[in-house]
């Protein structure tokens, strides 16, 4: 289980934007990835802001921005674990495409999982 977690900033001219928060302890820098139909992604920034905290930066590559839903997702690469979903939904309405709809439902259910663990940790 990944010792990392990512809460999203903004996404501002092309470039997403999220800070890492290690669990108490943990002072060593991520190794993260984010990846684009399991392609991982060039450019990702991210600098320590205070022991334990990274800022994290992905610019999001023109080709990605078509029509329809376009997932990426950042993941810790040692744990090989999602940390965090970036949806892009863009263009001509996409109600009949069903892989649009699987990826949001793929990307839900990332999400629920990490805060389903969260809250189990959270709880013990």
């Amino acid at each position: 289980m990944s010792q990392y977690s990512i809460s999203k900033t903004r996404l501002f001219e092309g470039i997403w934007e999220g800070i890492v928060t290690a669990e108490k302890g943990v002072t060593e820098q991520p190794h993260l990835e984010p990846l684009f139909e399991e392609k991982p992604l060039d450019n990702l920034k991210l600098v320590e802001v205070g022991e334990g905290r990274w800022t994290l930066r992905i610019p999001i590559p023109a080709h990605i921005l078509t029509d329809g839903v376009q997932t990426i997702l950042i993941r810790d690469v040692l744990a090989q674990e999602t940390l965090e979903v970036i949806t892009i939904i863009s263009g001509e309405p996409i109600a009949e495409d069903i892989r649009a709809e699987m990826d949001l439902l793929r990307a839900e259910l990332d999400m629920l999982k990490r805060a389903f663990r969260r809250h189990c940790l959270e709880t013990m």
